[in-house]
Order: structure tokens, then sequence, then C-alpha cells
């Protein structure tokens, strides 16, 4: 077998491209710790980065690398169901602060949406951005498939989504620092609700107790922002 033969089927499977993903994302872990964890090189967005610049200079199609990480977003749907183990050891606290968590979230969805529909409008944007925007807090599968049931882009959706957590958990250490007595429970739940899985991860990093709630606030606003986006946005229309 020749090797132009080789390499053409080597990037056609999953390994380079899962190696690439993976040997990125712990460059960025140990760039994030260098820096002493500096809100602007969240392990996330600047692997991100690296990727997108591996793309450009080696002219590799995107297709190609979304078919090869394929299996990782496989990985998405269990790991978001294994986070029912830790909600079901702390169902108790949960129960205690159901009251402040709904009201939290009811309150954080609106802002959520109203807040960049509001914004996108004024900005003059298009109607497929604004309606690919509303969705960005949710979880990716689910703004996803918000988007493109009230007629945005997908595609357009995941990168907004991104962007929304890698900004939200770098949001988190500014606001920690003025609020050192702030409670795990609520922090967590606001970074959950704010940040999605991104926020969810770096909640775990930082307390049990916050990681469960920002667990618990993910699954609650992708329900709440899968029920309300469509409301909301037909009201503006």
């Amino acid at each position: 077998m020749r090797h132009a033969d080789v390499w053409g089927a080597l990037l056609a499977s999953p390994l380079p491209w899962l190696t690439a993903t993976v040997a990125a994302f712990l460059l960025a872990q140990e760039f994030h710790k260098r820096c002493g964890g500096h809100p602007l090189t969240q392990p996330v967005a600047v692997a991100a980065v690296m990727l997108v610049v591996f793309l450009l200079a080696t002219g590799f199609p995107v297709e190609a690398y979304t078919q090869g990480t394929a299996p990782l977003r496989f990985l998405l749907g269990p790991a978001t169901v294994a986070l029912a183990i830790p909600l079901y050891e702390r169902r108790r606290l949960i129960a205690h602060t159901w009251l402040p968590l709904g009201a939290s979230l009811v309150v954080g969805c609106l802002v959520a949406v109203v807040s960049v529909v509001c914004l996108a409008r004024l900005f003059g944007l298009s109607n497929t951005m604004i309606l690919s925007l509303a969705p960005k807090s949710a979880t990716m599968p689910i703004a996803m498939e918000v988007s493109q049931q009230t007629g945005g882009l997908p595609s357009l959706t995941m990168v907004f989504v991104m962007a929304t957590g890698v900004v939200g958990t770098a949001l988190l250490g500014p606001l920690h620092r003025r609020l050192p007595r702030a409670d795990y429970r609520g922090l967590g739940f606001a970074l959950g609700l704010a940040a999605h899985g991104i926020g969810v991860g770096r909640a775990f990093q930082m307390n049990p107790v916050a990681g469960v709630f920002a667990g618990l606030a993910m699954a609650l606003n992708g329900i709440a922002t899968a029920v309300l986006t469509p409301m909301i946005l037909t009201l503006f229309r």
C-alpha cells in the first residue's frame, strides 16, 4: 500500500483527531496552570484556538475534524446522565432550597434570553442571528435543537454556546474574589445556569457542593430554555 493511501486512511479514522483534541486540551491546562489560573487562559478557549490554528495551518477540512471527533460528542450524553449520581446523593440538601432555586432558574433563564434578544435587536443583527443567539445559555445539545426548531442555525448556536460557557467561567474568578463568603450552593447554581457544561466542570473543581448545584442548574435551565425561548421569540416577533 502506498504511503498516500496509508495517510489518507489514517486521516479518515478518528484516531488523529481525537489525539489532537486531547493533546490540545492537556497543553491548554498546563498553560492555564503556568499563568496562575488567569481567567483569559481558560483551557477550553485556549484549546479551541489551538485547534483552529492547527486546521488553518494544515489546510485540513473542518468536516474531517467534526467527523473524527464524533466519539467525544457521543460521550457528552453519558457524562450528562452521570451527573444524576451526585444529585441523588445530595437530594436532601437540594430539597431544602427548592424555592430560591426555582426563583433563580426562572429569572436567570428569562434574563439570558430576553437580554440577548434585546441587545441583538439594538445592534441591528439579522433575524437568523437573533434566533441562533437566543438559546446560548442552555447546554449545547438542547441549544442546537431549540435553534433548529425556531429557525436559527445550529452550527452558529454551537459557537455562541461555547463562547458563553468560556466567558461565564472566566468571570467566576473575579466574582468569587468579590464574594469570598458566598454559599457554594448559590455560586454553583449561578455558574451552571450561566455557563452550562463548562461551568459545571469548573464548579466541581472548586467544590463538590458547587458542582452538584451547577449540574442541577444546567439540567433545569435546559428544560426552561426549551420551553420559554419559543414563547419569548414569539412575543418579540
